[in-house]
């Protein structure tokens, strides 16, 4: 798993005025309430450290969602790092891991971004180095696909899981690997139920690819497709050849590992 420049905003406070947690979203369809992983993010450190105290927490959206990006797990680990710090828990990011397993799988992954191999449900993560960078042109097709059909998709679509290829096994074992390694051995098994539900985003591949792309993929369960470039100049040329198109959502991010 990598991370990409597309971030959302959390801002975190103390209150005097109230004992609970309150959450506001500039997304209107985006309930403050348990339905949200930043919810429920901050009632696990209040949990887990026994604290009771009256939290005000304001979410910026920047990452489109049930866009297959990570965004609300990104964000339920941001703010289990942000109430560590607030609170003065001095919790480990192997703390911080754990109670972020309890609320998605995707969690863990974000305590050790920005590149890591995630095995297992999420649980199992090893930091590794990407050398080099890349450039990520994002495409949303402007609505969402639901996690949980993605999944019964992908269930009713094969007979069985296969094993990792002598390829992937191989990622798992460097410390540090190269980009075109990563590359080779990209592929995403929820494209094929994707693609035949939403013909449009095997057709945004096609023209990613077609720009240059060394890969283009569905991210995660989708829907937003993304294509890797080598330079910021591909990339962003790439781009414009979607803008004419109103109801996609396209970004041009960078992608490197710092670790």
């Amino acid at each position: 798993m990598q991370t990409v420049q597309l971030e959302d905003e959390l801002a975190f406070s103390l209150s005097d005025h109230h004992s609970t947690i309150v959450l506001q979203c500039d997304q209107p369809s985006l309930k403050g309430d348990h339905s949200n992983l930043v919810y429920r993010a901050a009632a696990a450190v209040l949990e887990a450290s026994g604290r009771t105290v009256g939290l005000d927490i304001v979410l910026a959206k920047r990452i489109p969602m049930g866009a297959g990006l990570g965004g609300g797990s990104s964000d339920a680990a941001a703010t289990i790092v942000g109430l560590n710090r607030l609170l003065n828990l001095g919790w480990p990011t192997e703390k911080m891991a754990h109670v972020g397993q309890t609320l998605g799988s995707d969690v863990p992954f974000f305590f050790f971004a920005p590149s890591a191999i995630v095995e297992g449900r999420g649980e199992k993560v090893a930091p590794v180095r990407i050398k080099g960078n890349r450039w990520v042109v994002l495409v949303n097709p402007g609505f969402p696909i639901e996690t949980k059909w993605a999944y019964q998709q992908l269930s009713a679509s094969r007979s069985g899981v296969q094993p990792l290829s002598d390829v992937h096994v191989g990622l798992g074992k460097a410390p540090e690997l190269p980009w075109e390694a990563v590359l080779q051995a990209a592929e995403n098994d929820f494209e094929v139920p994707a693609f035949k539900a939403y013909p449009a985003l095997y057709d945004i591949r096609q023209r990613l690819i077609a720009a240059g792309a060394e890969v283009a993929l569905l991210s995660g369960s989708g829907a937003t497709v993304f294509g890797v470039f080598r330079s910021e100049p591909q990339a962003r040329h790439a781009r414009l050849s979607f803008l004419s198109e109103p109801h996609l959502k396209v970004f041009t991010v960078a992608a490197h590992s710092d670790s």
